[in-house]
């Protein structure tokens, strides 16, 4: 890293420079094909939320943020053995970006390839997702309506039985007297474990919003996570894009006007500001670098609508390389989203895009942003146990940069990459063992470090490199004209070289 890298000057939150007055538009890698341009980010010197637990704002204490997925079906689908795809999100609740037609749907079980961990808790699989959308509120509501009535339809059934065989001698729980209070009404509530999932949701859910979007075509909903006290909230890019009015909703029921101060659509966030607020509950921000596979992670958000929700899970895998469609896939320039992200069994729906993924210390590790689905056509079924978030630490130097700047920067290889396979027979493509060289910019990192067309890269860093799509995650995961070491094979060799990144503005 540079040393401009190492010495960035603590900006002021509350006053961004340059700040964009409205959502950004799409952008990021369109294919396998593409040049790897972006990254998911380090943090700059701690410029952002600090030390977890402190007491100050956000630029010196850890805070975090909400995510929910919006409506939508996967865009991407599962294919033949060997060609593993990402899950795809949509846009938010009610986009017309929907109606646009879908890649593929998720397939039988078994239909790609397994997913596997390394040893150092890397999965190795990769999927093409589709942005959770936003489905319209309405829509959530009179689909969760339904849901309740046949609930309650059979839950009547049940009763009805309980009660008519009660009038013949046959014991009923609805004729059992309720239980005596052994606990005074006076006496304290005991206070939840350390580390449990109450005790989390305590801590979290002043930290987390949720926010209504209004467009020309729709109503959505999602989620997001407080940074500063006055206001500013981080959430997704597919939340707040394209919204002519957005409304943030806290946790005690009070409501806030809220405009864009930036957005990325490479990496898929955005920073907000609620007006007229103070006092606001700041999330603390964690460090994804210390996730462990295996770790428990609470989600919080607002699925279908439904705000202030909490599920749990753990770490299911970590740099899991995530493709999401654009939203708008009618303009030429639309760009999909690649995640080097955190995959977790906490369930994730529609609504949770923007908000936290939590360790058990309360502290945010992630922005839910993705889930894998299982439906297919206009619709999307909900959490089947496999989301992504995207790792708070490009999160929080993305979200620096946009508060100072109004907009972000993502690292840039130099270099156009494709699938590199093996066992191409009469047309079949076999497994992918690497990302190939397409082309080489000149000038470029990937250059000057001396790779050359036609080197395949096996990993960066500790991260194993099955796919272009991986390479464009491991590189959006570095710092902007930072360091990395890239391992490849040339002419059945195996090298690795030092390669200096460059870095461009994110569309």
């Amino acid at each position: 890293m540079s040393n401009d890298d190492a010495a960035t000057p603590t900006p002021d939150p509350l006053r961004p420079s340059g700040a964009s007055d409205r959502p950004g538009t799409s952008g990021g890698p369109s294919g396998g094909a593409q040049e790897p341009t972006t990254g998911p980010l380090h943090p700059v010197g701690g410029a952002l939320p600090g030390t977890p637990g402190a007491d100050t704002d956000w630029r010196s204490r850890p805070s975090g943020a909400l995510s929910s997925p919006g409506w939508g079906a996967p865009t991407g689908g599962y294919g033949p053995a060997g060609t593993s795809a990402y899950p795809s999100y949509g846009g938010r609740y009610g986009d017309p970006a929907w109606s646009s037609p879908a890649t593929g749907a998720y397939g039988a079980p078994g239909a790609g390839p397994a997913a596997t961990g390394s040893g150092t808790g890397t999965g190795t699989g990769t999927l093409t997702a589709q942005r959770p959308g936003r489905a319209r509120r309405t829509a959530a509501i009179v689909g969760s309506t339904v849901v309740l009535a046949l609930g309650a339809g059979f839950g009547g059934g049940v009763v009805g039985a309980r009660v008519a065989d009660s009038g013949t001698g046959v014991d009923s729980s609805l004729s059992q007297s309720a239980p005596a209070n052994t606990v005074s009404s006076t006496t304290p509530a005991q206070p939840a474990a350390a580390g449990s999932v109450q005790s989390v949701a305590t801590k979290l859910l002043p930290s987390v919003v949720s926010i209504v979007s209004l467009s020309q075509s729709a109503e959505g909903e999602g989620s997001g996570v407080i940074l500063s006290s006055d206001g500013l909230i981080l959430t997704n890019n597919h939340v707040i894009a394209g919204a002519s009015t957005l409304t943030v909703r806290f946790n005690d029921g009070t409501s806030a006007q809220a405009k864009v101060i930036g957005a990325d659509a490479t990496d898929d966030l955005a920073v907000i500001k609620a007006q007229g607020v103070s006092g606001l509950t700041v999330a603390a921000l964690g460090k994804s670098s210390d996730l462990q596979v295996g770790q428990p992670v609470v989600a919080v958000g607002s699925p279908l609508g439904l705000s202030a929700t909490v599920t749990s899970g753990i770490v299911s895998a970590l740099n899991r390389p995530v493709r999401t469609a654009a939203e708008d896939q009618t303009s030429q320039s639309a760009q999909d989203t690649v995640l080097n992200a955190i995959q977790t069994d906490a369930a994730i729906n529609p609504g949770n895009s923007g908000g936290p993924l939590v360790n058990m210390q309360g502290q945010v590790i992630g922005i839910n942003s993705a889930i894998a689905s299982l439906s297919s056509g206009q619709s999307q079924a909900g959490s089947i146990g496999v989301g992504f978030a995207i790792p708070i630490d490009q999160a929080r130097r993305i979200a620096q940069e946009i508060v100072d700047t109004g907009s972000a920067s993502h690292a840039v290889l130099g270099a156009s990459v494709t699938d590199a396979t093996t066992g191409s027979q009469g047309g079949t493509t076999g497994l992918s063992t690497g990302a190939r060289l397409a082309a080489i910019t000149s000038g470029g990192g990937a250059n000057k470090a001396g790779l050359e067309v036609g080197d395949v890269v096996t990993k960066v860093g500790n991260q194993t490199v099955e796919s272009a799509d991986a390479l464009i995650a491991a590189i959006r995961s570095a710092t902007p004209n930072g360091q990395i070491q890239v391992t490849y094979l040339r002419d059945g060799k195996t090298a690795t070289d030092t390669v200096t990144l460059g870095s461009a503005t994110s569309k």
